[in-house]
């Protein structure tokens, strides 16, 4: 696993601006105010540095375990959790339909306290309709039994996939929910635990609202 350097925050940006201020002042003899500005643009950056990075990237190599929804969103969900949005083109196939269902079942087990999820997902428009169909409001129904309200929309227009809790945290991947292989067999490890299931190769970008624009 491997995470890549932090993008340009907006308390980044102004540090640098404030700190050059002061590097300009500080070069024309007038001391007290670049004393000033060089305070200012320090406290902004340890302002960056409480708040941690706003981007982190997470390579998945090409047949790399460990990466199981659990393993991924974890330290991102919390009590303050109550409501998930789920924008992914192809909860359709079978194995689909049981990925979105194990992402439910690590919701439901907590820490959060979910009580919606937005599913925004494409129409399979091919001879597999009734079960996608039938999938999900089974699923819808099993939700209901914990309580948890599901909203299904459809859209023939989606190609971005993106997952978003209301605690501000948003989780970007390049497969969607669909980054694992095919298990060898039923009877294979990894077919019940995601953490040593074989993985495609894919990107997750993770962000926090408070640095990013609405969305």
């Amino acid at each position: 696993m491997a995470s890549s350097g932090r993008g340009l925050e907006p308390e980044s940006a102004a540090a640098f601006r404030v700190l050059k201020r002061a590097v300009e002042l500080d070069s024309e003899s007038r001391y007290q105010q670049a004393l000033v500005c060089y305070q200012e643009g320090i406290d902004l950056l340890m302002q960056v540095l409480r708040d941690g990075k706003y981007h982190r990237q997470i390579k998945i190599e090409e047949n790399a375990t460990g990466f199981s929804y659990e393993s991924l969103f974890r330290e991102y969900l919390n009590e303050t959790v109550s409501e998930v949005w789920i924008q992914d083109p192809y909860i359709r196939q079978v194995h689909q339909l049981y990925n979105f269902l194990r992402f439910c079942e690590m919701l439901i087990k907590g820490p959060c306290k979910v009580k919606t999820i937005h599913l925004l997902t494409s129409l399979d428009e091919t001879s597999g309709k009734e079960q996608q169909s039938s999938g999900l409001q089974e699923i819808k129904e099993s939700l209901q039994n914990h309580g948890v309200l599901l909203e299904l929309e459809y859209s023939s227009s989606i190609h971005d996939r993106e997952i978003r809790f209301n605690n501000g945290w948003m989780i970007k991947i390049g497969r969607g929910l669909d980054y694992f292989k095919k298990p060898q067999s039923r009877f294979s490890l990894g077919y019940c635990d995601f953490d040593l299931r074989p993985c495609h190769e894919t990107t997750v970008d993770i962000f926090h609202n408070k640095h990013t624009k609405k969305i």
